[in-house]
């Protein structure tokens, strides 16, 4: 587990080491959970969320109480043709999440939303190799897949990490959005970072409420494209 940090200047970054999915939290509410889709019809279309311990929902009961998982449920109620892979793994940094998306890529992806480079901020990594892996990372799924649409959520460092590598981890996610033509999430953590009431003890990872949140805050972008 990375080191704590909450950041009360309103950014904050999901991306714990650690693989735990379970939750502490008791609050008793119920999961809105996706159907079963162990028997998909040959019609339903695939999104492949791609992420850290923010897409997995480390620390919830499940991974239907995540934003991806709430995002599905959305789906359903609409009767879209969508079923979403969360393909989650806390602590994934963009270069490990580079060698790991390949074999993701054997299952037909029609829209493709990236969130990774959090770890990669918190650890001090390079911005210009940051930017590369995730650039690699564009390349693979829309080479594999050329019609495949694609969504990129932005992300932030706390200001400890200082303001010439904050301004430079910022300028990342913009910078590949326009280059590769992707709908864009400025910031992930929107109305969540910073807000004790919406992270989990560790100050770090969304809440249940948290999660619907950022949903939310995915949902503007991800509903036009569907």
């Amino acid at each position: 587990m990375l080191t704590r940090i909450i950041a009360v200047f309103g950014l904050f970054i999901a991306v714990a080491c650690g693989s735990s999915t379970r939750s502490e939290d008791g609050n008793g509410r119920s999961a809105e959970a996706p159907p079963d889709t162990t028997s998909v019809p040959s019609a339903t279309k695939n999104i492949l969320f791609f992420g850290n311990s923010l897409t997995a929902g480390m620390g919830l009961e499940s991974q239907t109480l995540a934003f991806p998982g709430i995002i599905q449920h959305w789906i359903d109620s609409l009767a879209l043709p969508y079923r979403v892979i969360n393909a989650g793994l806390s602590g994934e940094t963009s270069a490990a999440g580079n060698e790991r998306i390949d074999w993701l890529l054997n299952e037909k992806v029609d829209i493709f939303v990236l969130e990774l480079g959090a770890n990669d901020g918190l650890r001090g990594i390079p911005t210009e190799e940051t930017k590369k892996n995730l650039q690699s990372i564009i390349d693979k799924v829309t080479a594999k897949y050329p019609d495949c649409k694609l969504v990129l959520a932005g992300m932030m460092v706390p200001p400890s990490m200082g303001g010439d590598y904050g301004k430079a981890f910022t300028a990342i996610f913009p910078a590949l959005a326009q280059k590769n033509d992707m709908a864009y999430v400025p910031f992930l953590l929107e109305g969540v970072a910073g807000e004790s009431t919406l992270n989990q003890s560790d100050g770090i990872h969304p809440t249940e409420e948290g999660h619907r949140i950022l949903a939310e805050t995915v949902w503007k972008v991800l509903k036009p494209l569907l």
